[in-house]
C-alpha cells in the first residue's frame, strides 16, 4: 500500500489513542486505550526507518539513519522530562493531549512533502493475519513470563517464581505459538516474515547480533539510575537527569557513526568498534563502581557507555537493510527492531534476576551485621523496607525499594527517643497512670523498674516505707506505756537511724506530760513527712537521671546503627549492580563475537525506488 498511507494511518491511530487516554475515567479504560496507542506506534517504529531506506541508497543512508537514531535517543530524554513538567503543572491528561500538536505537525509534513513510496505488486496482496496472530501468541506470553518471573518474592511484590506453574504455562504457550508461527509462515503466500530470509547469512547474523546487543543495551541503562538513587543519594528526578550524559553519548555516537559510514562507505568496523567500547564500558562499571563513587565519576562512565550503545541502532538497521533485496527492506527493518526489543526483554530479565538475587543475599548478610545489637522492632523495620517504629517508615526508603534518607531516618530516631523520654518523665515525675502502664508494658523497661511501676510508681513505693514508719510512731504514742513502746521502736531494724537516735533521747520524765507527748509526736511525724518527700524526690530524680541517660545512650547507639545500615545498603546495591555489569560483559562480548563474524556487504549506491509522488 506504500509507506505514506501506512505512516499516516499509524499516526492517526496513535493520536486517537492519545485523545482516548487523556479522557479515560478508569485505570481499565486507560490500559485499553494505551493498547490503541500501541497499535499506532507500531507502524511508526518500523516505517520511520524503512522510509529512510526507501528514500536513500545504502551508501548515503548511514548519516540519515544516524540522525533518526539521534532524534530517537534525544526524544527518550525530552519526552519524560516534558511529561513530568506537564503532570506537575497541568495534570497527567496533558501527557497524552500534548501528542496532538506534535502529531498534526508530522501529518502536515508527511502529506505535503513525503512521496508515496509504493512498490508495484505482481499480484493481489494477501495479508498474513494467521501469521500475525501466531506471532502474538508466541511473543506476548514470553514477554509476560520474562517480566513477571522472579527468583525470589518480597512481601507485597508482584510476580511469580520462575518455577511456578504460571510462568511455566506462559513459556509453554510461547513455545506452542512459536511452532505455530513457523508452520504458518512456511505455507503463507505472502508471509509476515519470510523464513527463507534467514538462509541469507548476513541477514541471519545481523538479526542475532541485534538480539545480543539489545540484551546488553537496556540492562546497561536501567540499573544506573538505581545506583544514583540508592548509593550516590540523588532524588529520583535528579537521577533521571543524570542519565543525560549517557543519552548525549548515544546521540553523539549515532550522528558521528552515520557521518563516518557516509564518508568511508563501510560500517562493520564501526559496529565492531562500538561493541568493543560497550564491552569496555561494562567492564569499567563492573570493576570500578564503589559505595564512594561520586556523581561526576559515574557521569563520565555513562558517556563511555553511551558511545558504545549509540551506534548499534542505526548501524544494525543499515546492515540488515543492505543485506536483503529492496522489496524486503520493511520486513528486514521490523525484524531487526523486533530482535533488538526481544533481546532487551530477555537481557533485562536475566540481569534483573542477577540483580535481585545478589541484592537479596547481600542485604541479608550486611543488614544482619549492621543491625546487630539494635532493638528488635528497629531491626524489623529496617529489614521490612522502612526504618521501623524507632527509625521511620517505608516512606524514608530504608530498604531496597528506594533511597535511604539518612537525615529523615535519624530525625525519626530522635523523635522516637524524645517521645520515650517524655513517657518516662510522665511516669516517674507525674505518676501518670497511662504513662506508667505504657512504660511497664514496654519490653525495653528493666524488670526492677517494671515492678516498681506495677506497684503504683516510684514515689508510691518509696512513700510506702515512710507510711509504715508513720503508723508505727502513731501506734507507739497511743500505747499504754509510751516510753517502752518508743524504746522498742528505736531498736527496730526498720527504723531510720535519725529517728531511732531521736527516740532514744526522749526521757520518761519528759514523756510523762501529755502535752509534751503530743508535741514530740507532732514533731516526729512532721520530720517523717519531710523525710518522705525528700526521699521521694531524690529517688525520682535519680531514677529519672538514670533512665534518661540510658535513653540518650541508646539513641546515640541507634544513630550509629543508622549509619551502619546506610553503609550496608549502599554496599549491597553497589555489589548487586556491579554483578549486573559483570554478567553484562558476557552479553556484550557475545554481541561483539557475532559482530566480528558479520559479513560486510558492500553498500549499494542505488536500488531503492525513486522518491517521486
Amino acid at each position: 500500500y506504500g509507506r505514506k498511507p501506512i505512516l499516516l494511518s499509524g499516526i492517526a491511530i496513535f493520536l486517537a489513542g492519545s485523545v482516548a487516554c487523556g479522557v479515560a475515567q478508569t485505570a481499565l479504560q486507560l490500559i485499553l486505550f494505551r493498547a490503541i496507542q500501541g497499535i499506532g506506534a507500531a507502524s511508526l517504529f518500523t516505517s520511520a526507518f524503512a522510509v529512510v531506506a526507501d528514500l536513500f541508497p545504502p551508501q548515503e543512508r548511514g548519516k540519515w539513519q544516524g540522525l533518526f537514531g539521534a532524534c530517537f535517543g534525544l526524544a527518550s530524554v525530552i519526552g519524560p522530562l516534558a511529561g513530568g513538567f506537564l503532570t506537575d503543572n497541568f495534570g497527567w491528561h496533558w501527557v497524552f493531549f500534548v501528542n496532538l500538536p506534535v502529531g498534526l505537525a508530522a501529518i502536515v509534513f508527511i502529506v505535503t512533502k513525503m512521496p508515496v513510496l509504493r512498490r508495484e505488486q505482481r499480484g493481489p496482496v494477501q495479508i498474513d493475519i494467521a501469521g500475525a496472530l501466531a506471532l502474538v501468541v508466541a511473543v506476548v506470553p514470553l514477554l509476560l513470563a520474562l517480566s513477571l518471573g522472579r527468583a525470589t518474592l518480597q512481601p507485597g511484590e508482584t510476580g511469580y517464581l520462575w518455577g511456578s506453574w504460571q510462568i511455566l504455562a506462559l513459556f509453554a504457550t510461547a513455545c506452542a505459538g512459536t511452532l505455530a508461527f513457523v508452520a504458518v509462515e512456511q505455507r503463507a503466500a505472502d508471509p509476515i516474515l519470510d523464513l527463507r530470509m534467514f538462509r541469507n547469512r548476513p541477514f541471519a547474523l545481523g538479526v542475532a547480533t541485534a538480539f545480543a546487543a539489545g540484551a546488553a543495551f537496556l540492562g546497561g541503562i536501567v540499573f544506573l539510575p538505581l545506583f544514583m538513587v540508592n548509593v550516590v543519594g540523588l532524588s529520583a528526578t535528579s537521577s533521571g537527569l543524570t542519565t543525560l550524559p549517557l543519552t548525549f553519548g548515544i546521540v553523539g555516537g549515532n550522528i558521528l557513526t552515520g557521518q563516518i559510514v557516509a564518508r568511508i562507505g563501510r560500517y562493520k568496523v564501526l559496529i565492531v568498534a562500538s561493541l568493543a567500547l560497550m564491552v569496555v564500558a561494562f567492564a569499567v562499571l563492573g570493576l570500578t563502581l564503589t559505595p564512594e563513587s561520586t556523581q561526576g565519576e559515574v557521569t563520565l562512565k555513562m558517556v563511555l557507555l553511551g558511545l558504545g550503545l549509540g551506534p548499534s541502532i542505526p548501524l544494525f538497521t543499515l546492515h540488515l537493510q543492505n543485506a536483503v533485496e529492496p522489496r524486503h527492506v520493511g520486513v528486514a527493518t521490523s525484524t531487526g527492531t523486533f530482535a533488538r526489543q526481544m533481546g532487551s526483554t530477555v537481557g533485562l530479565a536475566v540481569l534483573g534476576t542477577v540483580f535481585g538475587t545478589t541484592l537479596a543475599g547481600e542485604m541479608s548478610t550486611r543488614m544482619a551485621a549492621a543491625t546487630e545489637g539494635m532493638p528488635a522492632e528497629m531491626v524489623a523495620g529496617f529489614r521490612g523496607g522502612g526504618a521501623g517504629g524507632s527509625a521511620g517508615g517505608s516512606e524514608e526508603g530504608a530498604g531496597p525499594r528506594g533511597h535511604f534518607e539518612r537525615a529523615a531516618v535519624e530525625a525519626k530516631v530522635h523523635a522516637a527517643f524524645t517521645a520515650q523520654k517524655d513517657l518516662v518523665k510522665r511516669a516517674l515525675q507525674d505518676a501518670d497512670p497511662a504513662a506508667m502502664a505504657a512504660l511497664a508494658a514496654d519490653p525495653r523497661t528493666p524488670p526492677q523498674l517494671r515492678e516498681v511501676l506495677g506497684g503504683g510508681g516510684l514515689a508510691a513505693t518509696v512513700g510506702a516505707g515512710f507510711d509504715a514508719q508513720r503508723a508505727a510512731v502513731e501506734a507507739a504514742f497511743a500505747a499504754p506505756d509510751v516510753g517502752a513502746a518508743l524504746a522498742t521502736l528505736a531498736e527496730a531494724p526498720t527504723t531510720p537511724p535519725a529517728l531511732a537516735t531521736r527516740l532514744r533521747q526522749l526521757s520518761p520524765e519528759f514523756l510523762s506530760s501529755s502535752a509534751a507527748r503530743e508535741t514530740v509526736k507532732a514533731n516526729t511525724l512532721a520530720r517523717l513527712d519531710a523525710a518522705r518527700t525528700e526521699a521521694q524526690e531524690t529517688a525520682v530524680a535519680g531514677a529519672l537521671e538514670g533512665a534518661l541517660g540510658g535513653i540518650d545512650a541508646a539513641e546515640a547507639q541507634a544513630i550509629v546503627g543508622v549509619g551502619r545500615v546506610e553503609t550496608a545498603i549502599k554496599a549491597a546495591f553497589t555489589d548487586a549492580i556491579k554483578h549486573v555489569y559483570l554478567v553484562g560483559i558476557a552479553l556484550a562480548a557475545l554481541a561483539l563475537a557475532l559482530g566480528l563474524a558479520l559479513p560486510e556487504v558492500p553498500l549499494r549506491k542505488g536500488g531503492g525506488p525513486a522518491p517521486a509522488e
